[in-house]
């Protein structure tokens, strides 16, 4: 392998650079490669390079960890380049919440759909726009690997919009069997199980699964799911179970997350469907508070030589290895649907197989989904396109519009009411947001 540039955006997001570019340590430890990190928290960034340069120390790496401070510097020359950049912080993440509380729209995680992705992806577009335009200039030819949510609205505005190079990349799809078969005993087939899973981003559908000779699982991991449903065993994945139960097929994505993207379970007229389906409701928030409670008792042992790290389950490392020396490797990425899935809309963003090798993402063909699940997938996908056209156009009626047609808005709430909170939303965030008409 040759030598490459790595830039990290958001890499003061200490454990999430810890695992894509300790991965890269530990995968390629005789390739003096630079990890250019950088991020607006200087303490987070310079604890990041700290931590990241004893791990490159105790495996033997010969990479080169540099913080850097001036963001053209960091992009220069890059090969690659990681997106985990979060607009606004937690501030704006409790005004995405709060106001929405107001009028009785309660979410769980508020960060993909509904009026709470809307608006992220509202507030982080114009910091993309404006990294476009340097990638552009000074290293036309990376691969910008986006980590951030909303990944469906992001990721199709960066190939779309700003014509970057782009695949999204999550954490769902890697633990979705695994998680499955070992809710439901089913632990021994995991080594060798052969699954199929497309769809879009955090609704992608585990669309087959079946054991080494060919067996399909599905019947009997249906079954124990519905033998097992109110026996305490899938608490935290009970909406899952749900779907899985009512359209046929396991989601990728976590039970919270799941739960606000539907307009069947965060109800007011059905409040107890909280303590049914054990909803977190208000979970992200509590969660930033939580891990940053974690990271102070624990950063000590983290920026140490007594941090370890071994490869976790993310793509980028593996995406490196194939760009820069053509090993060839399976990921599952964002991408648009150009004929990918025949029954979602065309150029929306879809999540599918891709093969990766020296030319990059080749997303694969799937063919048409279960015509349930590409309708559940359709009802979201309308509020993603409508948010990436009022990003471009600045339009707040086509903002408005989105918000109109989100599952669990539109069903809790009257237009006059969904309007009025986006204004709301609109003037809370205002230092954030440029100027909608």
């Amino acid at each position: 392998m040759r030598p490459f540039k790595l830039m990290f955006f958001g890499a003061g997001s200490t454990i999430f650079a810890k695992n894509v570019i300790g991965d890269c340590l530990l995968r390629f430890p005789e390739i003096p490669f630079e990890a250019a990190l950088f991020d607006i928290d200087a303490v987070r960034l310079e604890e990041s390079r700290a931590m990241l340069t004893y791990i490159a120390d105790k495996y033997g790496a010969k990479a080169k960890i540099v913080a850097y401070t001036d963001r053209i510097e960091a992009l220069r020359d890059a090969d690659f380049i990681v997106n985990a950049i979060q607009v606004g912080g937690y501030e704006s993440t409790l005004v995405d919440f709060e106001i929405p509380k107001k009028y009785g729209l309660r979410q769980t995680i508020a960060d993909t759909l509904g009026v709470g992705g809307i608006f992220r992806a509202l507030r982080t577009i114009p910091v993309l726009e404006e990294i476009a335009g340097e990638i552009k200039r000074f290293c036309p030819r990376a691969l910008f690997l986006n980590y951030v949510n909303p990944m469906a609205i992001l990721t199709k505005y960066l190939i779309e919009t700003l014509e970057i190079e782009t695949v999204g990349l999550c954490h769902s799809v890697q633990c979705c069997v695994s998680s499955l078969l070992s809710a439901v005993d089913m632990k021994e087939y995991i080594p060798t199980c052969r699954s199929k899973i497309a769809g879009i981003n955090h609704q992608a559908w585990l669309l087959e699964i079946e054991d080494e000779n060919g067996n399909d699982l599905y019947p009997e991991i249906k079954k124990r799911s519905r033998e097992n449903f109110y026996k305490h065993k899938f608490d935290g994945d009970l909406v899952r179970h749900d779907i899985m139960a009512r359209f046929g097929y396991y989601v990728t994505e976590s039970s919270e997350h799941t739960s606000e993207y539907l307009p069947y379970y965060i109800k007011k007229n059905y409040p107890e469907f909280i303590g049914i389906y054990h909803i977190p409701l208000d979970e992200y928030p509590r969660r930033c508070v939580k891990q940053d409670k974690e990271w102070k008792e624990r950063k000590h042992l983290l920026i140490t030589n007594e941090v370890e790290h071994s490869i976790s389950n993310e793509f980028a490392s593996s995406i490196v290895e194939s760009k820069i020396e053509g090993k060839v490797c399976c990921i599952h990425g964002n991408v648009l649907n150009r004929g990918l899935i025949p029954n979602l809309p065309e150029n929306c963003c879809v999540e599918v197989p891709c093969l990766v090798d020296k030319n990059g993402i080749n997303p694969c063909y799937v063919g048409e989904l279960p015509e349930q699940l590409a309708a559940l997938n359709r009802t979201n996908i309308n509020v993603q396109n409508l948010a990436a056209k009022a990003a471009a156009a600045r339009n707040k009626e086509l903002v408005y519009m989105a918000a109109y047609l989100d599952p669990h808005a539109s069903a809790e709430l009257s237009m006059d009411e969904i309007r009025a909170m986006c204004d709301e939303l609109f003037a809370a965030h205002g230092k954030w947001l440029p100027e909608y008409k």
